[in-house]
């Protein structure tokens, strides 16, 4: 049975009900949480009603990949190409802040859902909208790889630092003996946003936003150009 709504109507269980009650589930407990069984429990019914709406996990995963992406808003501002794909791209990464668990189940999917083959098609869309060809949209997106989902893997993964200051000294100075240059460059600049991160292993909002334009710019140079892979294969 499901449950009740206000004036003891019962909710009917459909298979929107199902995904985005799923990814509720998932943002309040974790994607290690959430079963068909603690779904069900959640929705009100015996698991068994959910297989008429999701065939399996799999299938629900999927679906609530789906669902994340349905909340990706459209870029803002901008005309060229350029802004238009910055835009959407941070959007993307948005709706992954918003949901943790997401970018790990992202990258866990076997194989495209029609909202990620359409969140893509998109991004492309864009380049060939703003002139560029095919080709150099193709490399474009290659380039891109995991960003055009809101977030890269971290280079540096590493266990969070000790609170106590003199115990984080005495580690850096024993890591300096041996790697030198990436205790350098890991205590130059300003420190990491921990409130940004999309989840654990992921970059900062700083270090994507770097990349990323770093990327764009490069792209538009290329195009500016008239690059073509013909010419430099």
């Amino acid at each position: 049975m499901t449950r009740q709504a206000d004036g003891g109507r019962r909710t009917p269980l459909s298979r929107d009900r199902v995904l985005r009650t799923a990814v509720a589930l998932a943002d309040r407990s974790g994607i290690d949480a959430l079963s068909m069984r603690s779904l069900a429990q959640e929705l009100g019914v015996v698991p068994m009603a959910l297989y008429k709406h999701v065939a399996n996990k799999e299938q629900l995963l999927d679906g609530m990949v789906d669902v994340v992406v349905g909340e990706i808003g459209p870029p803002d501002g901008g005309d060229g190409w350029k802004d238009a794909v910055r835009g959407r791209i941070l959007a993307t990464r948005h709706a992954l802040l918003r949901h943790p668990w997401a970018a790990r189940v992202v990258e866990s999917r076997p194989g495209p859902t029609p909202g990620t083959l359409g969140h893509l098609d998109s991004l492309i869309g864009m380049f060939r909208a703003g002139g560029l060809s095919a080709d150099l949209t193709h490399h474009a997106m290659h380039a891109l790889g995991g960003r055009v989902w809101g977030f890269t893997q971290e280079l540096f993964p590493a266990p969070p630092p000790s609170a106590d200051p003199e115990v984080r000294a005495a580690v850096l100075r024993e890591a300096a003996v041996h790697y030198p240059y990436i205790v350098e460059i890991a205590t130059a600049g300003a420190a990491h946003d921990d409130g940004s991160v999309v989840g654990g292993g992921c970059d900062d909002r700083f270090e994507f936003e770097f990349a990323l334009d770093l990327l764009l710019d490069g792209i538009e140079r290329l195009h500016r150009q008239g690059w073509s892979s013909a010419r430099h294969g």
